[in-house]
């Protein structure tokens, strides 16, 4: 039996539930939960992706986790609303707002940008409690140009593509799933919506501008413990920019930026050993 991503009541419609839980001013926030129990594991996708990265992810967690499990789409993203402004601070308020009961005890699973909103959470600055967060493929720093440059795609319109294949050919290059994803899988599918005259990127353009804030700030404010790991493989990040905050941060040999579209077992046995610590 699924449950409502809110109450964590009993819900019969399937394998996962897709809900509208939260409207901040309007703003709709969608999820997709499973699971029962009390403790909930939240699972944040990175830039420009959605709750269906995790997808592969999902039998891994329905084995082993022993609780309620969550995945988001955020703000901008996915099914949820275009409804800027975008920031790491803003997609966590949303999070919070939604699935935020103060007597659920969230651990949080974020890959790349998710990983920052994950430490934002766990800051306490949201009204949540978080017992841990395991953040993989983070990119540690932005530089002035990188910021810049990211600023600058999201004041561009959105493209939009004649065919539904053209649209999913670049949202898997531009997520990084090219090669891993099947072009006509669930999880290509969910990046592209229909638009006038074609098809475009389900993700606002303007979410780029989320990124620029410093990630170590994030990572010292965070109340509950936080684990670093990255693909060995990632251009993102390197073990050293890691361990300058997390000594005991890790690499996964032989894995991506995507680590948990490639091998979500070999993710999740680090991410369990973080919760025995």
């Amino acid at each position: 039996m699924d449950v409502d991503p809110v109450t964590g009541a009993g819900m019969d419609t399937g394998s996962s539930v897709e809900s509208a839980p939260l409207s901040r001013g309007g703003v709709d926030i969608r999820f997709d939960a499973g699971g029962s129990g009390g403790r909930v594991l939240v699972m944040l996708h990175g830039i420009g992706g959605n709750a269906a990265v995790w997808n592969r992810m999902l039998p891994v967690v329905e084995r082993n986790w022993p609780g309620r499990w969550v995945a988001a789409d955020l703000r901008g993203h996915g099914r949820s609303a275009h409804a800027p402004p975008y920031g790491y601070a803003v997609f966590a308020a949303d999070v919070a707002g939604a699935i935020g009961n103060p007597d659920d005890e969230l651990v949080l699973l974020g890959h790349s940008m998710g990983g920052v909103v994950a430490m934002a959470l766990a800051t306490g600055w949201f009204g949540v409690s978080v017992r841990h967060v395991f953040a993989f493929g983070v990119k540690i720093g932005w530089t002035a140009e990188e910021a810049a440059q990211m600023k600058g795609l999201a004041a561009r319109p959105a493209r939009v593509f004649d065919s539904r294949a053209e649209a999913v050919e670049r949202y898997l290059r531009v997520s990084g799933l090219a090669g891993l994803v099947d072009p006509d899988a669930p999880e290509a599918l969910a990046g592209i919506v229909e638009a006038k005259g074609g098809f475009r990127l389900a993700a606002d353009q303007g979410i780029y501008a989320a990124v620029g804030p410093a990630v170590g700030d994030f990572y010292r404010a965070a109340a509950a413990p936080v684990r670093l790991a990255a693909g060995e493989a990632d251009p993102m990040v390197s073990l050293a920019e890691m361990q300058t905050h997390d000594p005991q941060a890790a690499l996964l040999p032989g894995l991506g930026h995507n680590c948990h579209v490639e091998a979500p077992e070999r993710v999740w046995e680090p991410f369990e050993r973080t919760l025995e610590g």
